[in-house]
Protein backbone atom coordinates (compact mmCIF):
# COMPACT_ATOMS: atom_id res chain seq x y z
CA UNK A 1 0.00 0.00 0.00
CA UNK A 2 1.21 3.45 -0.27
CA UNK A 3 -0.03 6.31 1.65
CA UNK A 4 -0.31 10.13 1.78
CA UNK A 5 -0.37 11.96 5.23
CA UNK A 6 -3.18 14.50 6.13
CA UNK A 7 -0.52 17.06 4.99
CA UNK A 8 -0.05 15.55 1.55
CA UNK A 9 -3.68 14.82 0.97
CA UNK A 10 -4.50 18.48 1.69
CA UNK A 11 -1.94 19.54 -0.99
CA UNK A 12 -2.91 17.34 -3.48
CA UNK A 13 -6.76 17.82 -3.49
CA UNK A 14 -5.42 21.65 -3.68
CA UNK A 15 -3.63 21.66 -6.67
CA UNK A 16 -5.69 19.22 -8.42
CA UNK A 17 -8.71 22.14 -8.05
CA UNK A 18 -6.15 24.53 -9.06
CA UNK A 19 -4.96 22.42 -12.56
CA UNK A 20 -9.06 21.64 -12.80
CA UNK A 21 -8.29 17.72 -12.32
CA UNK A 22 -10.08 16.98 -9.72
CA UNK A 23 -11.43 13.71 -10.85
CA UNK A 24 -7.85 12.64 -12.00
CA UNK A 25 -5.46 10.33 -10.53
CA UNK A 26 -2.57 11.11 -8.34
CA UNK A 27 0.18 8.60 -10.21
CA UNK A 28 3.14 7.56 -8.57
CA UNK A 29 5.99 5.84 -9.74
CA UNK A 30 9.75 5.25 -10.65
CA UNK A 31 12.06 5.65 -13.10
CA UNK A 32 16.21 4.71 -13.19
CA UNK A 33 18.15 7.75 -12.88
CA UNK A 34 19.31 10.16 -9.92
CA UNK A 35 22.11 10.10 -8.12
CA UNK A 36 20.87 6.70 -6.37
CA UNK A 37 19.90 5.01 -9.17
CA UNK A 38 16.13 5.37 -9.24
CA UNK A 39 14.12 8.51 -9.07
CA UNK A 40 10.91 8.91 -7.73
CA UNK A 41 7.81 10.39 -10.01
CA UNK A 42 4.74 11.62 -9.13
CA UNK A 43 1.85 13.69 -11.59
CA UNK A 44 -1.61 12.95 -12.43
CA UNK A 45 -3.10 10.85 -14.91
CA UNK A 46 -6.60 10.28 -16.33
CA UNK A 47 -5.16 6.74 -17.58
CA UNK A 48 -5.39 3.63 -16.17
CA UNK A 49 -3.81 0.16 -16.84
CA UNK A 50 -4.49 -3.31 -16.33
CA UNK A 51 -1.91 -3.82 -13.78
CA UNK A 52 -2.26 -0.66 -12.02
CA UNK A 53 -2.97 -0.89 -7.91
CA UNK A 54 -5.15 1.39 -6.89
CA UNK A 55 -5.36 3.10 -3.46
CA UNK A 56 -8.27 5.40 -2.83
CA UNK A 57 -8.24 7.82 0.28
CA UNK A 58 -10.64 10.56 1.40
CA UNK A 59 -11.64 10.61 -2.50
CA UNK A 60 -7.36 10.87 -4.24
CA UNK A 61 -6.64 7.47 -6.04
CA UNK A 62 -3.35 7.67 -6.15
CA UNK A 63 -2.22 4.76 -8.81
CA UNK A 64 0.99 3.01 -9.26
CA UNK A 65 2.10 0.61 -12.43
CA UNK A 66 3.04 -2.81 -11.09
CA UNK A 67 6.65 -2.49 -11.72
CA UNK A 68 7.18 0.58 -9.91
CA UNK A 69 5.11 -1.13 -6.92
CA UNK A 70 7.46 -3.69 -5.93
CA UNK A 71 9.97 -0.17 -5.05
CA UNK A 72 7.26 1.34 -3.58
CA UNK A 73 5.03 -0.72 -1.13
CA UNK A 74 4.67 0.63 1.94
CA UNK A 75 5.58 3.85 1.32
CA UNK A 76 4.30 7.59 2.43
CA UNK A 77 3.67 10.48 0.69
CA UNK A 78 4.38 13.66 3.02
CA UNK A 79 4.30 17.55 2.02
CA UNK A 80 6.37 19.48 3.49
CA UNK A 81 6.92 23.71 3.88
CA UNK A 82 9.78 25.24 4.83
CA UNK A 83 12.45 27.81 4.51
CA UNK A 84 14.53 25.50 2.32
CA UNK A 85 11.68 25.15 0.21
CA UNK A 86 8.37 23.07 -0.16
CA UNK A 87 7.37 19.52 -2.12
CA UNK A 88 6.37 16.27 -1.59
CA UNK A 89 8.70 14.08 0.74
CA UNK A 90 9.04 10.55 0.48
CA UNK A 91 9.28 7.70 3.20
CA UNK A 92 10.24 4.37 1.57
CA UNK A 93 11.03 1.84 3.41
CA UNK A 94 12.41 -0.29 0.52
CA UNK A 95 15.14 2.03 -0.17
CA UNK A 96 18.46 1.36 1.17
CA UNK A 97 19.78 4.32 0.50
CA UNK A 98 18.51 7.93 -0.57
CA UNK A 99 20.39 11.18 -1.79
CA UNK A 100 20.52 14.53 -0.18
CA UNK A 101 17.73 15.92 -2.00
CA UNK A 102 15.68 13.16 -1.43
CA UNK A 103 14.13 12.75 -5.03
CA UNK A 104 16.60 9.35 -5.62
CA UNK A 105 17.08 6.25 -4.08
CA UNK A 106 18.34 2.33 -4.02
CA UNK A 107 17.03 -0.30 -3.36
Amino acid sequence: MITLTGTAHSKVKTIMEQEQKADWNLRMGVRGGGCSGMNYVLGFDNQLSEDDQVFEQDGVKLVCDMKSYLYLNGTEIDYEDGLNGSGFVFKNPNAKRSCGCGNSFSA
